[in-house]
């Protein structure tokens, strides 16, 4: 189903909806991607009932370059065709299913045979937001998003609804998923599982995806749709001050039943009990503690630069805990700002996500995550498996089709601290010439004697290769 392993980036979440599409497909290759994820809504495509309006999925199209494979996750969202008339969000059950059918339909016919993953909407359990009906609701219209897509494009694959950080954590998000897993074994190809929060939870969570589709007697692969750091819920210690900020933003704020492109840019302007919150944290930033001030968009900038770093060390450490977990395809979050020269620090998605991007918004200038991804896209770019050395030492082995092995290898330490921590010695079997380099491009020096390589680790991952 899926011959070889890609490493990949999601664009975001509003290609060519809140401005004209921009290419962006060679930016992303020329960091190593060979996989990106765009989204679309049924707005975009079917305007109006009957009226198609491909300019937006063309564009896409145009960028392919016959290796990148495409990963389009299609959101239910339109103005007269579902249940929450919107263009944007929340996206929600279609008004008629056979409706849907056709629209789904003639764009997998557009799209047949250039587009190799097809998603149903994004963390539906995410309800009021993401997705605005049931579980039973989503399962039905994802049964009919797998026969249209499938019966445009036989070679397609049908990708779940993101299982995020919600649905992982417990509670009414994951009953919701194990709804949908009990009643949509048939519908989907491939569960995608969202991989937020402490970076060593990966393996945890990608079991847990696994414990989801076992319940019901059977197992499909798992892509990691999403991943990045550093974000807020990684950090404990700050729950009370973010309890307090969620509680002033949307309490008193409660969120339309839709969220159009309109009414989300006259909220822009208009001071809601969000954007108060948002500000008052700000105008007390001083005081704040150094693990939530980092990731505000006015960081001092010794905190920035950690923050940066952090960030370059979570692309290494995630993906190889993913791959190791026995995921094929992942995608970062995320390339770049959506709309060039925007940028709105009041907003509760920007204090969580929004010193994530790899690029600017001109996709031209690159965020050291950005560096350090392209060098693990560059090592990896042949890989065929990642296994883990032994369950006490973070060490793994990276089996190379063309070039041998690359074993990556870091100490495990607080996120944030760890980095002040001395270097650790590490030996470990070895045969031949060795040489090192860490996920910043600094070279390691490594000694290799009487069968062993010796060399000296921190929190930033290493590099060792024969050479």
């Amino acid at each position: 189903m899926m011959e070889d392993t890609r490493l990949g980036v999601v664009r975001g979440i509003s290609y060519g909806l809140f401005a004209p599409p921009v290419p962006f497909v060679a930016p992303a290759r020329a960091l190593g991607a060979r996989l990106v994820r765009a989204y679309l809504y049924w707005s975009q495509f079917e305007p109006e009932p009957g009226r198609y309006d491909w300019s937006t999925v063309d564009s896409l199209l145009a960028q392919l370059d016959g290796d990148t494979e495409l990963w389009l996750t299609v959101c239910s969202s339109s103005p007269w065709a579902t249940r929450s008339a919107t263009d944007f969000l929340p996206p929600s059950p279609a008004l008629s299913l056979p409706v849907y059918a056709e629209s789904i339909r003639r764009l997998a016919q557009r799209c047949a045979g250039r587009i190799r993953f097809w998603q149903c909407d994004n963390e539906p359990s995410n309800t009021g937001l993401l997705w605005a009906g049931t579980a039973d609701e989503y399962a039905a219209q994802l049964a009919v998003f797998h026969e249209a897509v499938c019966s445009a494009d036989p070679a397609a694959l049908v990708v779940l609804g993101g299982c995020g950080y919600d649905a992982l954590s417990g509670g009414e998000p994951r009953k919701f998923f194990d709804r949908v897993a009990a009643l949509s074994r048939d519908s989907f190809d491939l569960f995608d599982v969202h991989l937020y929060a402490d970076p060593y939870r990966v393996p945890e969570f990608v079991a847990t995806a696994r414990e989801i589709m076992a319940r019901h007697g059977y197992e499909k692969p798992i892509v990691a749709g999403e991943h990045g750091g550093p974000l807020l819920f990684e950090f404990p210690e700050l729950d009370d001050i973010l309890a307090q900020v969620f509680a002033e933003a949307f309490t008193a704020d409660v969120p339309p039943s839709s969220q159009s492109t309109a009414e989300l840019a006259e909220r822009a302007s208009t001071e809601t009990p969000e954007r108060r919150a948002l500000r008052s944290l700000y105008a007390r930033a001083d005081k704040l503690p150094p693990r939530l001030r980092m990731l505000m968009a006015d960081a001092p900038a010794d905190l920035a630069a950690k923050r940066d770093r952090i960030d370059a060390r979570q692309v290494v450490v995630r993906t190889v805990l993913a791959l190791a977990s026995g995921i094929r395809r992942t995608a970062y979050w995320n390339l770049a700002p959506e709309i060039a020269g925007f940028h709105d620090p009041y907003q509760m998605m920007d204090l969580l996500f929004g010193r994530l991007p790899l690029l600017d918004g001109t996709l031209s200038v690159r965020s050291p995550a950005a560096d350090a991804f392209a060098r693990l896209a560059e090592l990896l770019s042949d890989v065929e498996s990642v296994r883990r050395m032994d369950d006490a030492a973070w060490v793994f082995v990276a089996e190379r089709r063309e070039r041998g092995q690359v074993w990556i290898i870091w100490d495990r330490r607080d996120t944030f601290d760890g980095e002040d921590e001395p270097a650790v010695s590490v030996a470990l079997p070895w045969e031949g010439p060795a040489s090192a380099v860490d996920a910043f491009g600094t070279a390691v020096p490594v000694a290799v004697a009487d069968g062993t390589a010796r060399l000296t680790v921190t929190d930033t991952p290493v590099y060792l290769s024969r050479g």
